[in-house]
């Protein structure tokens, strides 16, 4: 069964998998074996309680949610009745249902809770052709931290690529249009080789001059950017070293460019 605040989400989900819809999340608990939570984060806690206020939990019964974000610990009311509690998070973005249920396949997926309920979980994720693994409640947020910064700032990072394209003059939808090739590639060759070994460029061939050119330019064009750049830049001398294209004489050069740059920005402001 189902139940959704919104009446016409609820309607759309009881036509596309033929289930019943109830009035209220108590009442799909008094009737199921296993409850999936898939609320906003801020949600959660506020639909558990309902319905431990309602005594509606009972001993054996699974209740889950499938937020990065949030611990099973959410669920903990759930548990002072005897059921046992689990997160199941897709590590992959989804912008919209239709969208969702075609890169779902191949996923990988997280799996936190009771272990006793890890078996229900393996078999959800394969259900959806997916792999999975399992961490520490006490971990979610740092997981979640990473997934953020591979699919949030990512974008940051490209919008800051566009930016420095547009410094030069080049309008920002073909400086969009240039660079994706680019992030398919780098994207491609990490799925094929991995990181380090994906990693390109000057500072992964030990190229000092050329991000000295960099630098030089951006400070004439883009002073705005520089501070970025610095940070990524010292970043990314440690992953050229890790892939051993670089040496640690040369590691030691990028890394006292980068942070003497950061020094000079930050007495300036």
């Amino acid at each position: 069964g189902v139940q959704d605040i919104k009446s016409e989400s609820t309607q759309q989900l009881v036509e596309r998998i033929g289930c019943t819809a109830y009035p209220s999340p108590q009442d799909v608990s008094h009737s199921a074996d296993i409850i999936f939570i898939t609320t906003s984060d801020t949600a959660i806690a506020s639909v558990v309680g309902q319905i431990a206020d309602k005594r509606a939990f009972r001993p054996g019964q699974i209740i889950l949610h499938m937020s990065g974000a949030q611990s099973s610990q959410i669920l903990d009311r759930a548990k002072e009745f005897g059921a046992l509690v689990l997160s199941v998070h897709p590590l992959q973005a989804f912008a919209s249902i239709d969208r969702a249920i075609e890169i779902l396949p191949g996923s990988v997926f997280s799996i936190e809770g009771d272990e006793e309920a890890y078996a229900l979980g393996g078999r959800i994720v394969e259900a959806l052709e997916g792999e999975y693994f399992f961490i520490d409640r006490r971990a979610k947020p740092l997981y979640h931290a990473g997934a953020c910064v591979v699919s949030n700032y990512l974008v940051t990072i490209i919008d800051f690529g566009i930016k420095l394209l547009e410094a030069t003059g080049i309008p920002r939808n073909m400086a969009a249009k240039a660079l994706l090739p680019l992030i398919s590639g780098t994207v491609k060759n990490i799925e094929n080789i991995g990181i380090p070994k994906a990693l390109t460029g000057p500072i992964a061939r030990g190229d000092l001059a050329t991000v000295v050119d960099h630098l030089h330019c951006m400070e004439e064009m883009a002073p705005e950017l520089m501070k970025l750049y610095s940070w990524l830049g010292f970043y990314t001398a440690s992953i050229a070293r890790g892939k051993g294209s670089i040496d640690e004489k040369s590691l030691e050069e990028f890394q006292k460019l980068f942070l003497r740059e950061l020094a000079r920005i930050e007495s300036a402001s």
